[in-house]
């Protein structure tokens, strides 16, 4: 049976079914038979199937729809709302899971504990997209920002989040949306266009990037990731780090770590995994164990000059 993308789309959540309507007006997709009960839809390789709630906790949709059609889910592409305190208005991507949560707890948000499925290798060409989209239909009070990996469900194949923030008012904003699924048409190749690359085996070797520390926002990511051909794997933020004494600094900040490196390997099979520091988000003893830890696997720390040649110099000997 075939590959597929799957699109799911939380039918109780705004943002989520404005931007499949869009999807579903921008291409001629043909309704299939429900899935569990739920609708679902085709076009080309790619499934949308709309879910009832909660799709924070929808775990496993990958293997749910592969017993159900025999297809196999290569990634999930979730369209979403995005909810933060702040109040600003937002259109975000972000890779998901919940690395740093002490085992055997239930984290908040689903997804399971010390876990991060792989983080979709689409997140930056479509940061760059939504930018180069951005330039010709900016939305007035918007702004774009990645996000670092946070919150369920759970998959064993790349996924990512694309949201429409940050409070209630703007979530069923009709621009945010249409915009949004502009970026899923093109970066899947929907119209015939070229797709947005994502990663395969003529990549191999090339730099993918993790970085570690920062805040919610990612700002390290949002400026990397628009350079072109850079990779992101997951990106920790420092409250995803967490420290406890110098004299006892537990393992959580290691488990959260292990966790997302792996996930990252998985998502580039053959990539040069690379992990970037925040310097300021750490005290300089937690700096130490975080560069000897890596050390100790075999994970290069680059500072950003360096990894922006590094990523120069892969592409010049293509």
């Amino acid at each position: 049976m075939a590959d597929v993308i799957l699109i799911a789309v939380n039918n109780d959540d705004i943002a989520s079914t404005n931007q499949a309507k869009y999807l579903l007006e921008f291409n001629t997709w043909s309704q299939r038979d429900d899935i569990e009960s739920y609708p679902s839809y085709e076009y080309r390789n790619v499934r949308m199937w709309f879910l009832p709630k909660r799709i924070l906790w929808e775990d496993h949709l990958d293997q749910r729809w592969n017993e159900a059609t025999g297809e196999t889910v290569t990634e999930v592409i979730f369209p979403s709302r995005h909810a933060a305190a702040s109040g600003r208005p937002c259109l975000t991507l972000h890779p998901i899971g919940v690395p740093h949560h002490p085992l055997g707890e239930e984290p908040p948000f689903g997804g399971r504990s010390g876990f991060a499925p792989p983080p979709n290798s689409r997140i930056a060409p479509w940061w760059r997209l939504l930018h180069q989209k951005w330039e010709e239909n900016a939305i007035p009070e918007f702004s774009l920002s990645l996000e670092v990996t946070h919150h369920g469900p759970i998959l064993d194949v790349p996924a990512l989040f694309i949201e429409v923030g940050s409070t209630e008012p703007y979530w069923p904003n009709e621009n945010a949306a249409k915009l949004l699924a502009e970026v899923i048409t093109e970066g899947l190749g929907l119209e015939g266009e070229t797709q947005t690359e994502s990663w395969n085996k003529h990549h191999e070797n090339e730099p993918v990037l993790i970085t570690l520390g920062g805040g919610h926002y990612a700002p390290k990511a949002n400026k990397l990731a628009l350079e072109p051909h850079v990779w992101l794997g997951h990106m920790l933020a420092n409250h995803s780090l967490p420290f406890d004494t110098q004299d006892n600094p537990g393992d959580l900040w290691k488990q959260s770590i292990d966790a997302a490196i792996l996930s990252t390997q998985k998502a580039y099979p053959g990539g040069r995994i690379v992990c970037n520091v925040e310097k300021k988000s750490f005290r300089g003893w937690q700096r130490q164990l975080i560069y000897k830890h890596l050390e100790s696997i075999g994970i290069e720390v680059v500072r950003t000059n360096a990894f922006l040649e590094m990523v120069k110099g892969c592409q010049s000997s293509h």
